[in-house]
């Protein structure tokens, strides 16, 4: 049981709750406004659903990365692999990928069927062929004869699923509707989602090079990639903040939902730490503070937003 514990990869799991934070609570301010309601048990589903996501996308990396061969001089995290260090088989990982993707489309369809029926059956069956693709871009990163992480499209596949899916999506779902000043939050997500990505290429490149996996991180090298960390742990906050200001929260003098502002601090401290960095072993921490940083982000524009009213 541990080995799987490890398998699932606990550790990126506040990164995948993020965007469902954000966009959720960002509904319930704009449906309390307006005197609506908000239902939490569509939220309990939502984050089941991206939790079972992220772990199917999680068992799927080890097993395509395994079966490949790519994990077996991995640094850091390489110890953890359970394919690759052949604690768990590439069978059992298989099927343990065909499991979790059955159980997320069951909890796909439930979360779907109360947030939608009766009166959105256009947009309930929309949502399921979002919700398929979803299920075929975790599998889909390390998996198949060419699978995306490989060609260096996981930053950009991270971005859309992590950021603009996840936070525009949990809003549709409370509001049915969708407003384009969604996007800045969206891509505030989606790029802090990317950076981890980017952290576990830069730290993996010297291994990804000799497997050929081919990563974003790889195609640029490891300065230009590390140049391309800094800008897209620069921008998130500000793109949080125009959409606050946009929506004109400091116009009604409602200065508490800035709070989520402090987030510069902590992320301009780890870019100064991370431009210290010499070996590529050596960001291995900075992927969990990253996502925990991700998280404390979206929390805190929940609680700015909705319990100072």
């Amino acid at each position: 049981m541990l080995d799987w514990i490890k398998a699932a990869r606990l550790r990126t799991l506040p990164l995948s709750m993020s965007g469902i934070i954000m966009g959720s609570f960002i509904a319930r301010w704009k449906l309390l406004e307006q005197g609506k309601t908000w239902d939490w048990t569509i939220f309990a589903l939502a984050l089941l659903v991206t939790l079972l996501y992220q772990v199917l996308s999680n068992f799927a990396n080890d097993y395509g990365d395994g079966v490949k061969g790519t994990d077996q001089n991995r640094i850091g995290e390489a110890e953890q692999r359970a394919v690759a260090s052949g604690k768990i088989s590439a069978k059992q990982m298989r099927n343990a990928m065909f499991l979790f993707a059955f159980l997320s489309l069951v909890a796909t369809l439930v979360l779907l069927y109360k947030a939608f029926f009766p009166d959105f059956i256009k947009e309930f069956y929309t949502f399921i062929g979002l919700g398929v693709a979803c299920i075929l871009a975790a599998i889909g990163y390390t998996v198949g004869k060419k699978p995306y992480g490989y060609l260096g499209l996981g930053d950009l596949m991270v971005f859309i699923f992590f950021g603009l899916v996840s936070v525009c999506g949990s809003y549709f779902l409370f509001t049915k509707s969708f407003d384009w000043d969604m996007l800045l939050p969206a891509s505030a997500i989606g790029l802090l989602s990317a950076a981890v990505l980017n952290l576990n290429n830069m730290r993996d490149i010297e291994n990804d090079e000799k497997s050929g996996k081919k990563t974003l991180a790889l195609r640029l090298g490891f300065k230009n990639a590390m140049i391309y960390e800094m800008v897209i742990l620069m921008l998130p906050p500000i793109l949080v903040l125009i959409y606050m200001m946009m929506n004109g929260l400091q116009e009604q003098g409602k200065y508490y939902a800035f709070i989520f502002f402090i987030t510069v601090f902590p992320l301009t401290a780890l870019r100064r730490k991370m431009m210290e960095v010499k070996e590529p072993k050596e960001l291995d921490p900075f992927l969990k503070q990253v996502g925990i940083i991700t998280l404390l982000m979206s929390v805190l524009v929940a609680f700015g937003l909705n319990y100072f009213r």
